[in-house]
């Protein structure tokens, strides 16, 4: 059981303001990476700061995405990727990447990654958003902070 769980909260749309991600490896999580990223214009939607709580003046000096994709891009390329909702932060780093000129394609993580949503509904388990999961799976959560979600997305696949 060796591979990357990630979590992307946004700002607006597809624009990142927080990301964390999860490394396990042979079943063991061995590294946790979270940063707060500074959307283009440092814009937020009001519905978004709602869900996760991250306003403009949290990341008026944060790095910008092309800033912190070196430690993104460090721990996904080659990787088995994992996401709650999966195709949700696909595209969030695939856009995002876009927008900064960077090519998806290096990464080699594949256009689809593993989604514990699909695993959850296919085991029966409906609604299976992160919350409802991880209440079944009696998981700690702190829901839209990016590291535990990403955190939960790992140990809901682990007990897969």
């Amino acid at each position: 059981m060796t591979f990357t769980a990630i979590d992307f909260e946004t700002a607006t749309a597809y624009h990142p303001c927080s990301v964390g991600i999860v490394t396990v490896e042979n079943g063991v999580i061995v590294d946790e990476y979270v940063t707060l990223i500074k959307p283009p214009k440092n814009e937020y939607n009001p519905y978004t700061i709602a869900v996760h709580g991250i306003y403009p003046r949290d990341t008026v000096n944060a790095k910008t995405f092309a800033q912190v994709y070196p430690e993104i891009k460090k721990r996904l390329q080659n990787r088995k990727i994992v996401a709650h909702n999966e195709s949700f932060d696909r595209n969030v780093l695939a856009k995002s990447m876009a927008l900064y000129g960077l090519d998806y394609e290096e990464l080699n993580i594949g256009s689809r990654w593993e989604c514990t949503v699909k695993i959850y509904k296919a085991k029966g388990l409906k609604p299976a958003k992160l919350s409802d999961c991880c209440r079944e799976m009696n998981i700690k959560l702190n829901h839209h902070e990016a590291l535990s979600d990403a955190r939960a997305c790992a140990k809901l696949y682990l007990l897969r």
